[in-house]
């Protein structure tokens, strides 16, 4: 970690403090407990998550995979803004979209029937279920894009694909009087839009 207050706001100081905070996360403890670290703000870093999930430092794509994943496990999200933290440094990083990207979908079968699970591109796994719910928003070109909920106040978007793919296996369902078309994962229904509109849309 830092010494006597000094911060480490560049790449290689920020991934020395990064693995120095994962590795004293006990082992299959899973993630760094970053809910619990509330160190102070040492400033914003020229870090950027585009929307394709691309990693930038200085306008430079991060072309480590590793390193990414390592930045993935310490990033937190707070008031809307984006930081990468460690137990004594907090620092602000730009997200274009969302800090994550969905980009592969696995269809299984559990006590509850269908279950959604999906890979971030960060290689993270997350079981569409409640906690971990789809959104749909509606985009610029008036289609929707769907956001799955990895953890905390972080989401991935769902690729364009994947997309389709929960189109192909929707269904229409009654919610609160509305007729809503949707797709269903562990024991959920999500709903995308009015099936009416999807219908017209078809």
């Amino acid at each position: 970690m830092a010494n006597q207050g000094q911060t480490r706001t560049n790449l290689e100081g920020l991934t020395i403090a990064a693995r120095e905070a994962t590795n004293a996360t006990p082992a299959g403890r899973g993630l760094p407990p970053v809910h619990l670290w509330n160190p102070p703000f040492c400033g914003d870093l020229d870090m950027r998550i585009a929307g394709d999930g691309t990693w930038f430092y200085m306008g430079t794509p991060i072309g480590r995979p590793a390193l990414v994943r390592l930045f993935s496990t310490i990033l937190k999200r707070e008031n809307g803004k984006h930081f990468l933290v460690t137990p004594v440094e907090k620092v602000g990083i730009r997200v274009d979209d969302a800090p994550f990207m969905a980009v592969e979908m696995r269809i299984e079968a559990d006590a509850r029937g269908r279950l959604l699970r999906f890979r971030t591109n960060v290689d993270d796994w997350v079981a569409c279920e409640p906690g971990h719910a789809l959104r749909f928003e509606r985009a610029a070109d008036g289609g929707l894009t769907p956001y799955l909920h990895v953890r905390a106040d972080l989401w991935a978007k769902v690729t364009r694909a994947l997309y389709y793919d929960l189109v192909d296996m929707g269904e229409e369902r009654m919610i609160d009087g509305e007729d809503m078309f949707g797709v269903e994962s562990g024991g959920e229904f999500f709903a995308m839009a009015d099936a009416e509109q999807v219908r017209n849309a078809r």
